[in-house]
């Protein structure tokens, strides 16, 4: 797995700039609650007034105030206001926002900074209580005696009726003032801070009204201002989360593409050896569907599981600053979710890692069936055909139906869980708020941040779903990039001496398949010259392909050496050994394109001419250019708009394109008839007389008139000559050409 992070690494850029977004818009997200509470308790609750201390008050209320303060208490508030007198010129720019102001003397608050209004809200917030409780005696007597105590309410009831209790108080002695003070004080210590504050918001809220100040106007003001921070915090929000996906989005298709093409590239250098480790079918999976995993999982991760902590952290803080009393209803909910997850991940989990077994087994299948349709019809398998793909399909079906299922009972408990926390929230919060311990919009707010931290588990319980999934393609695209390649160029490479003569040389070698108890083939040891023909001809099982398959390093010998032009091909690179050869397989390989993009394979820069002259060659000019569209003729994946002898031809015409040194021609004259066969061969001898070419084939009519044959039997080299010499000295060549040729034919 460790070796899938270097694709992630060219984009730590992007993964960092989307850290940093993802802060962005988790603390916009965060403010909305924020702004809906404050709206609530300040914008409808307080009339818009955000504190308790007024802009403006009477004369009078002032002097109340500092009626129940210190001499320093007294001062300070004092040197913030301006007392404004009725008919001054000071008093007219006022009068718009305080028309009272044309009557009375009145205090204008004049220091408006937040440390200013932070000092004077600790040593005004009580007086101007106190005074606003002895105003609503004359009107409220229940409610006044709520606020300021019953002990002052005794108090104030002894007096005499018509007392003018102001007057009173301002003849009160200092000690007796204290007294009083303190008694009311302490009632109003009792309450909750945000309760202190609300009721002196009334108080400033009344004294207001007095001044003939537009409440209404301030409510409007506050709740359009907050409003329009909720829209600019909802638009960045917005951009950032558009951002977000766009950079998880390009940063995952990226690293599937990086990884894509590793495995890719890997795969193109395997040998044989590594391809026995592997199915095709296998390698198609993990190349397309084990990346997307990879590709969807980083996508949750930067867009999901980065974004998902920073919520959760800041919605918890948040929420317990909201309301610190009710943090176990979220602890609670949290852990029940919890619990829920790791239940379903623990029946999950196994179906995940033979999910993709599974997979490669119906693309094994599907394979199959597209590759040997023909067989199957041949032999009239339709019906087995099916049945063994139903069960291929129906085992994968199964899988998914199960985890679908158990992934489909999670969001049902999900919602029930939030809902139930919904319901809790509101139960127990209704009860802080009859209790003046909380504030309505708080409330919302904190509601509001429960369900954030829910959305942020949710989030991660998705991850870590769609987690083990991945990282069951992470292994296994790792098991692909972390094979061990046998055939290696050296370290130390040789060059060949130009121009290549290609000069082959088979020295006492031995070669054994990987795995295979015993030796394929055995001290083989031959030359085979350049402007000569060498054919290998054998029984079918004696080593032919396997030879010649040497020589390009398909596989490495086990025993012995190859060279060509006296160097051990093992000490040149594998790109400049096989540029000097011309390889035609058994099986006629064409890719999906045109005749001359596959021509051009061989030789990109070849011309039209040397094109022609190939196909010429190879005997396919014919069929061709009998076709309108000549070397542009569309060419089927695999060539499956050609015959087997025509795709046979064309691999030849390839091979002739590339002008190598060596031509190794694997059985690819099998398909030909044997007018076709002798015409390109006596072709062929013309155009390659200064290359060596090997021709593996099984037709003694092919070899006949080769230079030099190779009679290979159970990997052994039965004899090496010419036709007529081999026919005198060597047993096994005759019983091949008696079994295919008359006498007439062998001479």
């Amino acid at each position: 797995m460790k070796k899938l992070f270097q694709f992630i690494k060219p984009y730590w850029p992007n993964i960092l700039l989307t850290v940093v977004l993802l802060f962005i818009m988790t603390n916009t997200d965060l403010a909305l609650p924020d702004y809906l509470s404050r709206i609530i308790n300040v914008g409808i609750q307080q009339n818009g007034i955000e504190n308790a201390v007024p802009e403006a008050l009477r004369k009078s209320t002032m002097d109340q105030i500092n009626l129940f303060q210190s001499e320093e208490e007294k001062a300070q508030t004092l040197a913030a206001y301006l007392l404004v007198e009725p008919g001054t010129d000071e008093a007219a720019k006022y009068v718009p926002d305080y028309p009272l102001v044309s009557l009375q003397p009145v205090y204008i608050l004049q220091q408006k900074d937040s440390a200013t209004i932070t000092q004077l809200e600790a040593i005004m917030t009580k007086p101007l209580i106190l005074a606003f409780g002895i105003d609503m005696l004359s009107q409220n007597p229940e409610q006044a005696a709520t606020l300021l105590g019953p002990e002052f309410a005794e108090q104030v009831q002894s007096l005499p009726p018509g007392t003018d209790l102001k007057a009173m108080l301002f003849q009160l002695p200092p000690a007796q003032l204290e007294a009083l003070k303190t008694t009311v004080y302490k009632q109003l210590d009792a309450l909750e801070p945000s309760m202190l504050t609300q009721i002196a918001v009334q108080a400033v809220s009344q004294e207001y009204s007095v001044l003939g100040v537009n409440l209404a106007s301030i409510q409007n003001k506050f709740i359009l201002n907050v409003g329009g921070l909720m829209i600019l915090m909802a638009l960045i929000s917005v951009i950032t989360s558009i951002s977000v996906s766009y950079l998880s989005a390009r940063t995952a298709a990226g690293v599937a593409r990086d990884t894509r093409i590793a495995v890719f590239e890997k795969v193109e250098n395997f040998s044989g050896e590594e391809f026995n480790n592997f199915s095709t079918s296998s390698l198609i999976t993990r190349t397309t569907n084990d990346i997307a995993q990879i590709q969807i999982v980083i996508f949750m991760i930067m867009r999901l599981a980065l974004n998902a902590p920073i919520m959760g952290i800041g919605a918890v803080l948040r929420a317990i600053d909201k309301s610190a009393n009710m943090w176990w209803l979220i602890a609670l909910a949290v852990v029940v979710l919890t619990g829920m997850i790791m239940i379903a991940f623990a029946l999950v989990m196994p179906k995940f890692r033979t999910l993709q077994s599974l997979i490669d087994r119906l693309n094994l299948v599907i394979r199959e069936n597209l590759t040997g349709l023909m067989v199957v019809r041949a032999f009239r398998k339709e019906e087995y055909e099916e049945k063994r793909f139903e069960k291929a399909n129906r085992d994968l079906a199964n899988t998914n139906v199960y985890i679908g299922r158990v992934l489909s009972v999670i969001f049902p408990f999900i919602n029930l869980i939030m809902s139930g926390l919904s319901i809790l929230i509101i139960w127990v919060g209704a009860h802080e708020v009859a209790q003046s311990a909380l504030q309505v919009g708080d409330l919302i707010a904190f509601m509001q941040y429960s369900m954030q931290i829910m959305f942020s588990f949710i989030s991660l319980a998705m991850l870590f779903i769609i987690l083990p999934r991945a990282s069951v393609s992470g292994e296994r695209i790792a098991e692909v990039l972390e094979t061990p390649i046998v055939i290696q160029d050296p370290p130390h490479p040789l060059q060949f001496s130009q121009p290549v003569r290609g000069e082959l040389v088979f020295d006492d070698v031995d070669f054994r398949y990987p795995g295979a108890e015993e030796d394929l083939l055995h001290d083989i040891s031959f030359i085979a010259k350049p402007g000569k023909t060498t054919s290998i001809i054998g029984s079918t099982g004696s080593g032919k392909s396997t030879l010649v398959n040497l020589v390009p390093r398909f596989f490495d010998v086990s025993k012995g050496r190859i060279q060509i032009d006296g160097i051990d091909i093992r000490d040149v690179t594998l790109k400049d050994l096989r540029a000097q050869i011309g390889y035609v397989p058994q099986r006629g390989v064409l890719f999906s394109g045109t005749i001359e993009s596959n021509m051009r394979l061989a030789k990109p820069d070849a011309t039209v001419e040397e094109i022609i002259d190939a196909l010429d060659t190879a005997q396919a000019i014919d069929f061709v250019m009998a076709n309108p569209d000549g070397l542009q003729t569309e060419v089927a994946q695999g060539g499956t708009n050609f015959s087997g002898g025509q795709k046979q031809r064309l691999s030849i015409a390839r091979a002739l394109v590339k002008k190598p040194p060596i031509y190794i021609f694997d059985d690819s004259f099998s398909a030909l008839d044997f007018k076709t066969d002798a015409a390109l061969r006596s072709a062929l001898s013309k155009k390659v007389g200064n290359s060596t070419v090997l021709i593996v084939t099984q037709r003694v009519a092919t070899a006949k008139n080769s230079d030099q044959i190779l009679v290979l039997d159970n990997g052994r080299i039965a004899g090496v000559g010419t036709h007529q010499e081999l026919m005198k000295t060597c047993t096994v060549y005759q019983e091949i050409a008696s079994s295919q040729l008359s006498k007439e034919e062998l001479l």
